[in-house]
């Protein structure tokens, strides 16, 4: 066994000991300090984001943990289904200071403190929250990218220890969460077309309320706590500039020439490809928003451009029953019109757009092709 595996045994026996040490809670003392932390965003996919953790410190007790509500175990069974499904269990750990901000210097992303100004009461009060948090149950929690996630999980426990919804959002409330997100994919071209296409309606809902991690800090500057302000000016504890990621096939250019070869090359053996992944695609995106809990995957029109029936499509062509091949691409081309219209004051329109006439012209040339020529009397 590791030292750093020996380190979080000891951690957690000594929060365990803190529920009851001979009948008595360990008292904060008056120099307890509680803070937000905020970790800066990263190139790995759970990175993307950023991440948000609670600190708690207090010399005189020898005391410095963090608790965050971001952990998950690769070991769990059927990992990837129950993602996929979405009820992946998650949970609460913590750790000492050191620990955490190492991780965080080994990835080199910035980590940001804001210290709540809090009668010391409070800071008992959260303190032993967190403590029964991980003793229990309810450290453990069913992921939801929106509505339960590591800084959702953090508003909750601080309003509960506040009494009342205190921190709330404040910024950015006239954006769908699908506009808030797009910024944080800029430099994942890919990432951002596969969770604009998986996603459905939820995602453009007006963002009601905080779940990502510089959501919170943002609005945590502007919140008030008995006509005070709820937090201590942002504190830097670790800086690193942010190295944007370079890659040569993960960016618009192999999209756009991707799909301009599929124009171009003019090939019927690729055009059934395409339509073939289409259409697989659309089968995907429908049984996923009725078998995943996921609420954001749910209600997706993307399936009227990624249309199962495409596969239908292909089947008309493989047996070349000319009058069903025009039905069903002219069905296909009526179902693309109608997603234009959805799409109009949707956040990616100008990201799907190119699959948009990529489909739309392959779906002409079929229609043309296998149209009867009308003769004329003279």
């Amino acid at each position: 066994m590791n030292s750093s595996s020996l380190k979080k045994i000891f951690l957690f026996l000594f929060l365990i000991g803190t529920l009851n040490s001979f009948g008595q809670a360990i008292i904060l003392s008056k120099d307890a300090r509680t803070s937000v932390i905020t970790c800066d965003t990263g190139n790995e996919s759970y990175s993307l984001f950023g991440h948000t953790a609670i600190r708690i410190t207090d010399s005189e007790n020898n005391l410095d943990v963090v608790y965050n509500y971001g952990a998950f175990d690769f070991r769990t069974p059927n990992f990837v289904a129950k993602f996929a499904k979405g009820d992946l269990q998650y949970f609460a750990v913590a750790n000492t200071f050191s620990d955490f901000m190492s991780q965080y210097t080994y990835e080199q992303r910035s980590v940001f403190e804001q210290e709540l100004i809090l009668p010391l009461a409070y800071k008992q009060k959260l303190f032993d929250n967190l403590t029964a948090v991980l003793a229990s149950r309810e450290s453990y929690y069913t992921y939801k990218f929106i509505d339960k996630n590591c800084t959702s999980m953090v508003v909750d426990i601080l309003n509960r220890t506040l009494g009342a919804q205190i921190i709330t959002k404040k910024l950015d409330t006239d954006k769908t969460y699908r506009s808030i997100l797009f910024p944080y994919f800029d430099n994942f071209f890919y990432e951002k077309l596969g969770t604009s296409i998986i996603f459905g309606t939820k995602v453009d809902q007006y963002s009601n309320h905080i779940f990502l991690p510089f959501e919170l800090h943002k609005s945590l500057e502007q919140t008030q706590f008995n006509n005070n302000l709820l937090c201590k000016k942002s504190k830097i504890l670790l800086e690193f500039k942010k190295q944007a990621p370079s890659s040569w096939w993960n960016n618009i250019y192999t999209y756009l020439v991707f799909l301009g070869l599929i124009l171009v090359l003019n090939k019927k053996y690729i055009d059934i490809f395409y339509l073939l992944v289409m259409g697989l695609l659309g089968i995907f995106f429908a049984t996923v928003g009725f078998y995943s809990y996921h609420q954001e995957l749910a209600n997706n029109y993307n399936v009227l451009l990624f249309n199962p029936t495409l596969l239908v499509l292909l089947y008309f062509l493989l047996v070349k029953n000319k009058k069903w091949i025009i039905y069903v691409a002219v069905f296909n081309m009526v179902l693309i019109g109608v997603y234009l219209i959805v799409m109009i004051n949707k956040a990616h329109l100008l990201i799907a757009l190119p699959l948009v006439l990529t489909s739309a012209f392959i779906l002409a040339k079929i229609t043309f092709k296998n149209s009867k020529r009308i003769p004329i009397v003279i």
